[in-house]
C-alpha cells in the first residue's frame, strides 16, 4: 500500500511540476522570487526534452510500482498520461511550442513590468505632466 501511494505521489508531483511550469511565469508576476525557481523548471525540463536527461520523479514512479507489485513502466511520464490522453501524439511538437510560447510570454511581460512599465523621469517630470511639457495647460 505505501508503495503504490508513493507512485501516486509521484504523479501528483509530475502534474504540479507540468502546471508550474505552464503558469509558474505568470505566478512569478505576483511573487517574484519564484522566477528563478520558473527559470531553473524550464531549464530541467528542457534538458529533458532535449538531451534526454533522466526525471527522477519517473524513476520514482517506476521504482514504487514494481514494489507495489506493478507492471514495468518503460515510458515516461508526458508518453504514459499526457501524450494521447490530454492532445493527440501528433501535436507533440505544436503543444512544445506553445508551452514555450507561454513561458517566454510570461517572461516578456515580467520583464516589461520591471524595466519597461516606467517612464524614466527627465527634467520637466515635475513640471506639471505631459500638458505642462508641451507649454499646453
Amino acid at each position: 500500500m505505501g508503495y503504490r501511494v508513493l507512485a501516486d505521489l509521484a504523479v501528483a508531483l509530475h502534474v504540479g511540476f507540468l502546471v508550474f511550469l505552464v503558469v509558474g511565469g505568470f505566478a512569478a508576476l505576483r511573487w517574484r522570487r519564484l522566477l528563478w525557481l520558473h527559470v531553473a523548471a524550464v531549464a530541467w525540463s528542457a534538458g529533458i526534452v532535449t538531451v534526454g536527461q533522466p526525471c527522477p520523479l519517473t524513476a520514482l514512479e517506476r521504482w514504487a510500482t514494481l514494489r507495489a507489485g506493478g507492471p514495468r513502466i518503460d515510458e515516461g511520464f508526458i508518453d504514459r498520461y499526457v501524450e494521447g490522453v490530454v492532445y493527440p501524439g501528433s501535436l507533440t511538437g505544436v503543444v512544445r511550442a506553445a508551452v514555450a510560447l507561454v513561458v517566454v510570454a510570461s517572461w516578456l511581460l515580467a520583464w516589461r513590468r520591471r524595466h519597461g512599465g516606467r517612464e524614466a523621469p527627465g527634467p520637466l517630470a515635475d513640471a506639471g505632466g505631459p500638458l505642462a511639457a508641451r507649454g499646453g495647460a
